[in-house]
């Protein structure tokens, strides 16, 4: 039976704008400065992915726009992994993302003190294992106990699929089916029923969202295009404008032209996310200026 589909999107927002010193889901109060009250030009949240083998997920509550005002609603650290152990799969983090989930009072409760949900993005490790194989529901089920478990343990916002970099059918494992994504999503979602779970969307879970009546789209809550410096629009049943995010950017990569134009087409068209990557340890303000101003009317500075 599916869970019904809660939308914290305008949760998420009306708690940052509010400021009103409600509890977060990681039980901590919002805070009532200007910082966690962006007063929106557009509804549209921005995605910061941080590669943090080399800099700190932190990094996200350090930019904020003139006046006052998150730059980034969510931050999502980069990245861990689904491994494969020769019998079932498990829930991996290197030595530089665990560090910051250990440290998390330095890189994680900052962020979210401001209202920044912080993240954990997961994807392939080149072992066989992926969210699109496994071999029944109880197997997606213990993956997904493992996701929770991280969540809770680290007092994380939620949960970010990423299928990329599987290598199915390595280790004997199995090729991508049509009901194992949307099972595990289904777990993951009865198990997390307050926090946010996002879809890059990429892979053969992307191309697999419906089984058994069920869609992915009425269980998660937001997903965006994987393709840096494009415009790609999700095809999610279940999710509508509010929810998707076309447009991408590499921060470190993609030209600030494209970038601006892509946040004015993502307003001007209605979109509710605009997803970016590769945030480092750099003041990288006068880039997000081009977007911020097209997003949301005002700057970005960086505050540090």
């Amino acid at each position: 039976m599916s869970v019904p589909h809660i939308s914290r999107r305008h949760m998420l927002l009306g708690a940052g704008a509010a400021a009103l010193g409600a509890t977060a889901a990681t039980g901590l109060g919002l805070s009532s400065s200007a910082s966690a009250a962006r007063p929106l030009a557009s509804p549209t949240l921005m995605t910061g992915y941080v590669e943090v083998n080399n800099h700190s997920i932190g990094n996200v509550a350090k930019y904020e726009l003139v006046g006052g005002g998150n730059v980034f609603d969510l931050g999502l650290i980069f990245a861990a992994n689904i491994n494969y152990d020769g019998q079932r799969a498990y829930l991996y983090n290197n030595p530089q993302v665990q560090a910051q989930l250990d440290a998390a009072d330095v890189h994680i409760r900052p962020a979210q003190a401001k209202g920044i949900k912080i993240l954990l993005s997961v994807l392939g490790n080149h072992q066989g294992a992926g969210f699109a194989n496994f071999p029944d529901r109880a197997s997606a089920e213990a993956f997904a106990d493992q996701l929770a478990a991280a969540v809770t343990r680290y007092g994380l916002d939620g949960i970010d699929f990423d299928d990329e970099w599987a290598n199915y059918g390595a280790n004997g494992t199995g090729q991508p089916n049509d009901f194992s994504f949307v099972y595990l999503v289904e777990a993951l979602r009865s198990r997390l029923p307050d926090k946010l779970i996002t879809l890059y969307y990429i892979g053969p879970s992307s191309q697999r969202l419906s089984y058994g009546g069920v869609n992915v789209g009425d269980l998660i809550d937001y997903a965006w295009n994987p393709y840096y410096g494009t415009w790609g629009v999700p095809d999610v049943p279940g999710l509508g404008k509010p929810e998707l995010g076309p447009a991408a950017i590499n921060i470190q990569g993609t030209s600030s032209s494209t970038a601006a134009s892509l946040a004015s087409r993502t307003v001007s068209q209605g979109y509710g996310v605009f997803n970016t990557y590769n945030l480092g340890s750099a003041d990288a303000s006068a880039y997000l200026s081009n977007v911020t101003r097209n997003l949301y009317g005002k700057g970005t500075v960086y505050v540090g």
